[in-house]
């Protein structure tokens, strides 16, 4: 039998990761499925391909298997460099168990965890069909899903399950602090603007409510959930922590406003779709939640000014993420010499 294998990326060549070899070896990969996953030891292995490698970080490999009944499965196996991710593993385990596996009946899920191989550093979930949301933004007749991920968000608050780390308003701010002076180096010229949003971003959040903390994405935006039919699957939970929920609320909505603009010009193109998604919120949480949503959503933006000038792609819309946080920060321009 010939599997295929695909490694784009020269990940093997990663010092950090010398395990990538055996991983990437259509019979080590059986071994070790027998080995740790024993419910797919008579799935036939058909392909193996590196989807993601951030060098000396992270890996992401998918194993697409064949099974007895002749149904493809597809398997993602997540490697981490610095060692194995047990607490995100852990994380989606329990929320599997918590109400968010494949037949919940809200239609939110994760996509189901499957096993670890310690020697890889790696651990594995089921692949999920469907497409991110990003895609259904500039579709017509799509509000409705605005308000299904505000549900996803709020269920996820609800589970209670303990984080280990915490984020907070400070620990935004910090990543401001540290990020703007490097536009700045870069941008030698745009430096009175960027000092000036840096300032009013640290009297923003330092007058931000913090009302309530909880379990939070911390990285949600529509990247983010997946959607098939009419369930929704919610993924990459790696930064999980203690925090507001505002933050998830405010990142999602920065993220559609930086979309809108670099995308379609316009960073209101959108605003059907982040009024609906924040009242859903608000409706199943307070009203009390709206500054600080409004709060986080500027200082998301204010994050992708430094995120623009790292992809080349997105240099052209620097400018104007720069003009849109003026405008959001209230700061007034009369010259930008």
């Amino acid at each position: 039998m010939t599997v295929f294998v695909s490694d784009r990326f020269n990940s093997v060549t990663d010092l950090k990761m010398p395990f990538l070899s055996a991983a990437f070896d259509p019979l080590e990969v059986q071994q070790r499925f027998t080995q740790y996953l024993p419910i797919f030891q008579n799935a036939q292995l058909q392909k193996i391909e590196v989807i993601r490698h951030k060098p000396g970080r992270r890996c992401l490999i998918e194993y697409e298997l064949l099974n007895n009944h002749g149904q493809t499965i597809t398997l993602i196996g997540k490697i981490r460099a610095k060692g194995t991710d047990f607490n995100s593993y852990e994380l989606q385990k329990s929320l599997w168990q918590k109400g968010f596996a494949d037949d919940s009946a809200d239609g939110i899920s994760v996509p189901q965890p499957v096993g670890i191989i310690p020697e890889w550093q790696m651990w594995l979930q089921r692949k999920v069909q469907g497409a991110i949301a990003t895609q259904f933004l500039t579709q017509t007749n799509t509000i409705f899903l605005a308000k299904l991920i505000a549900e996803v968000a709020h269920k996820l608050h609800q589970t209670n399950i303990p984080p280990r780390r915490s984020h907070t308003m400070s620990d935004e701010l910090r990543i401001l602090n540290e990020r703007i002076p490097l536009v700045i180096q870069q941008y030698p010229e745009l430096k009175k603007r960027l000092e000036q949003i840096l300032a009013a971003s640290n009297h923003l959040g330092e007058n931000t409510p913090e009302l309530k903390n909880c379990g939070i994405h911390r990285d949600f935006y529509p990247d983010q959930v997946i959607i098939n039919g009419s369930r929704l699957y919610l993924i990459d939970l790696d930064l999980y922590c203690e925090g507001n929920p505002a933050i998830d609320i405010g990142n999602f909505i920065g993220h559609i406003k930086e979309y809108s603009l670099r995308i379609l010009g316009n960073s209101e193109a959108l605003s059907d779709w982040e009024t609906a998604l924040t009242e859903r919120f608000l409706q199943l949480t307070s009203d009390k939640f709206n500054t600080a949503i409004q709060s986080y959503v500027t200082l998301t933006l204010v994050r992708h000014i430094h995120i623009s000038t790292q992809f080349l792609e997105r240099r052209p819309f620097t400018e104007a993420l720069l003009n849109l946080c003026e405008q959001r920060l209230h700061i007034a321009v009369l010259n930008h010499l």
